[in-house]
């Protein structure tokens, strides 16, 4: 059995947001986003052996893997079954089966023993993103403030960040954009060099009519992060609602020019193509 000291660098190998549920609004580019990447760790022992053949298989046949991982939780203890646990809710996270993540995480957090903080913030973040996949957004928000508990034990400011992104999201769901505000208030207060916590800000005040506001936290998020394609498509949308069309086609021709092939740029030019050829285009035919 590893050590209860195993699990922090174990979890690093994967990511805390295994949903791809992004309900923070338009437009939707903005959604279905790939789990956040993190560093992945050597194995070194046979508990972090088992899980990273555990994410091989999961990558090739999350179906054996969810099989492999549930028979292994049933024959082991201590943080072997934490970490069965961990690749279950990856793989019921891939396969779409919310209830058994969100289970299989919460059973990995609270078998974690209580002085592992900043492991059991990350496997609530994950438990509240399950939740969250599979529509429950009310139980989300609780276990996400769960996890943002743990993560300011574990005095993590980055674990308590990604809980409050998260848990923004889930307050949007349930139609409480202020709170949502606070949250990710939060979240960037914390990580302030985070670009995805200012451009879910930007959007979210841009839904609430908040042009100004907007505008000031797509510019932070471009500063951070430049060459970010769903930057520039908001950075576009904010444009074009704060009337300056000319900015609007910078910004999304920019996104075409950076990532050609990409959905962004297909939508992009979606975006350009509702907008109509520029001024001078149209005097020069």
């Amino acid at each position: 059995m590893a050590p209860a000291s195993f699990l922090l660098p174990l979890l690093l190998q994967v990511g805390p947001n295994p949903a791809a549920t992004d309900t923070l609004g338009l437009p939707e580019e903005l959604a279905n986003r790939p789990p956040r990447a993190t560093s992945i760790q050597e194995p070194t022992n046979p508990t972090s052996k088992w899980l990273s053949e555990c994410l091989d298989q999961l990558a090739e046949d999350p179906s054996r893997a969810h099989t492999q991982a549930q028979i292994r939780r049933n024959e082991t203890s201590g943080a072997d079954r934490v970490i069965a646990n961990h690749c279950l809710g990856l793989a019921a996270t891939e396969l779409g089966l919310w209830d058994d993540a969100r289970s299989a995480f919460l059973a990995a957090r609270d078998e974690t023993p209580e002085d592992e903080s900043a492991t059991r913030a990350r496997f609530g973040t994950m438990a509240g993103n399950a939740a969250l996949g599979g529509g429950d957004a009310e139980a989300a928000v609780s276990l996400l403030a769960t996890a943002q508990a743990d993560a300011r034990e574990a005095s993590s400011a980055t674990l308590e960040a990604l809980a409050a992104l998260d848990s923004a999201r889930a307050l949007v769901a349930l139609e409480r954009p202020h709170e949502a505000i606070l949250a990710l208030s939060t979240a960037t207060r914390l990580e302030p060099d985070m670009a995805e916590g200012w451009l879910l800000t930007a959007t979210l005040f841009r839904r609430l009519g908040r042009l100004d506001d907007a505008q000031e936290a797509i510019e932070q998020a471009s500063r951070l992060a430049p060459m970010e394609a769903d930057i520039g498509l908001e950075a576009g949308v904010i444009a074009v609602l704060s009337g300056r069309e000319d900015a609007a086609r910078q910004s999304w021709e920019s996104v075409i020019a950076i990532q050609p092939d990409s959905l962004a740029a297909q939508t992009a030019k979606t975006y350009l193509a509702q907008l109509g050829p520029a001024p001078e285009e149209e005097a020069n035919p």
